[in-house]
């Protein structure tokens, strides 16, 4: 075969594939790539995060409850200790002093109390005799009486035993009078042992409060200060010195802040895994006690409520998840994240959640009906009536074609969401890409796009 020949085969292919070419890009124009999924049954659960730190459910500050230089500290950061234990205590000196002071009162009043009550029974026992003794003058006087009526004694021995009688009379009254002096001498020192020991009372607590001790078992979970530094008291407004913190640690909680769009889902009683930062791959079981009711600023922390400012700014809400089970490892302030379960449903359609899009239903209507002028004059004349939806794909012949639907969805789960209406099991749908969904028309021409989808770090795709 001749060289020119060749060349003329050659070239007859070269054009013959040149024409294939042409008809394929042709044949393709117009033609949208678009990445498909399908809707599926299977289980779906909704979760809402939440971070936020390890706390106990009953901590305590132990703050000074006396004014003075600390001298010993029983405790540190990491121990246990038990209800009643002392902790802490402060210089004693004068309350100390005051005790053994007033002590030293009490004793003496009740020295005085006791010499009083040996005078009144003195008092009590004259009275005795002073009643023997007129006892005895009144018979002499009554028997001198009886004689002087009938003239056997002389009036002067009358008038003597008259008198007698009269003295031992006055003499009684005396003692009586003694008797209640003593009672009432006896009743002032014993007031006053009284109040000697009331004022005692105060003393002791003066000096009970320069000793710390534990209000609960628990941990020590931070001892800010050390032995030889002063401590001083709260007055009004000014926080006093705080000696240590001691935590409850038989229930712990995780205590997180949940976006103000996913709080609504938010229940008590729902279960939760909590995750620690320190403590990687161990997941703790939980569930919600506590649903906060007030939103906080996310820059601040602060209450709504409390805030001067009007700035519009994203909000949080606090919740509050208890631990349930062994705890080993938890410790007060660790950086945590909960992953509260808000719902859970078995074999229900599900379709990835990328595929949702918005649409005005009118225009798509009419785009897919082929009329795009009544479908720009709709867009310009009236507002557009979004919903939510799909676009579904089916065949039109040798053609695939995506269609918008509307579709009524229900929980959400991580990457899927629950389908209540309008698609069925096994419906293929557009799931991409995100710029695609963007533009897509109701009535479009694609194709299934099998290229690999490059993500971002976010997860996104690149497109």
């Amino acid at each position: 075969m001749s060289a020119k020949k060749v060349l003329i085969i050659v070239a007859v292919v070269l054009g013959l594939a040149g024409v294939v070419a042409f008809s394929i890009v042709r044949s393709q124009s117009g033609v949208t790539k678009v990445i498909t999924g399908r809707a599926v049954r299977e289980d779906l659960v909704a979760t809402v995060s939440g971070t936020g730190q390890i706390k106990p459910k009953t901590y305590v500050n132990i703050g000074a409850t006396a004014f003075g230089r600390i001298t010993h500290l029983y405790a540190k950061e990491g121990d246990h200790v038990k209800k009643g234990q002392l902790l802490a205590t402060v210089e004693n000196v004068q309350p100390e002093s005051a005790v053994a002071a007033q002590q030293a009162t009490i004793a003496s009043s009740r020295t005085d109390v006791a010499s009083f009550v040996a005078a009144e029974k003195t008092a009590v026992a004259n009275v005795q005799q002073a009643k023997a003794d007129l006892e005895q003058k009144k018979f002499d006087f009554q028997r001198a009486q009886s004689l002087y009526d009938e003239k056997l004694i002389a009036k002067q021995d009358y008038d003597a035993k008259k008198a007698a009688y009269d003295v031992s009379l006055a003499t009684l009254a005396q003692r009586d009078a003694a008797v209640a002096q003593a009672q009432a001498q006896t009743a002032s020192a014993e007031g006053k042992v009284n109040t000697a020991v009331a004022s005692q009372r105060a003393n002791y607590d003066s000096l009970d409060k320069t000793q710390s001790r534990a209000p609960f078992d628990g941990l020590v979970t931070n001892v800010p200060v050390r032995e030889g530094e002063t401590v001083v008291l709260g007055i009004q407004n000014a926080e006093g010195s705080t000696l240590m913190t001691v935590a409850d640690m038989s229930v712990i909680t995780a205590e997180v802040k949940v976006d103000e769009t996913d709080i609504v889902s938010v229940a008590l009683g729902q279960s939760a895994d909590v995750t620690v930062d320190a403590l990687p791959g161990k997941i703790f079981k939980g569930h919600v006690t506590a649903v906060g009711d007030q939103a906080l600023l996310r820059t601040t922390g602060v209450a709504t409520s409390q805030s001067t400012t009007g700035t519009e700014e994203a909000k949080d809400f606090k919740v509050v998840v208890t631990i349930d089970g062994p705890t080993e490892g938890l410790r007060p302030g660790l950086s945590t994240t909960a992953k509260i379960t808000t719902a859970r449903k078995a074999n229900t359609l599900v379709i990835p959640i990328q595929a949702l899009t918005m649409r005005d239903l009118d225009s798509e209507k009419a785009l897919a009906a082929g009329k795009k002028t009544e479908a720009t004059s709709i867009a310009s004349l009236t507002k557009p009536q979004l919903v939510q939806g799909v676009f579904l794909v089916t065949p039109d012949g040798k053609k695939l074609r995506a269609n918008f639907v509307p579709v009524q969805t229900g929980i959400t789960g991580t990457t899927e969401i629950e389908v209540l209406g309008g698609l069925k099991e096994g419906d293929r749908i557009v799931t991409g890409t995100y710029k695609i969904l963007r533009t897509l028309k109701s009535g479009t021409v694609v194709k299934e796009d099998t290229t690999p989808v490059k993500l971002t770090e976010d997860g996104s795709d690149s497109s």
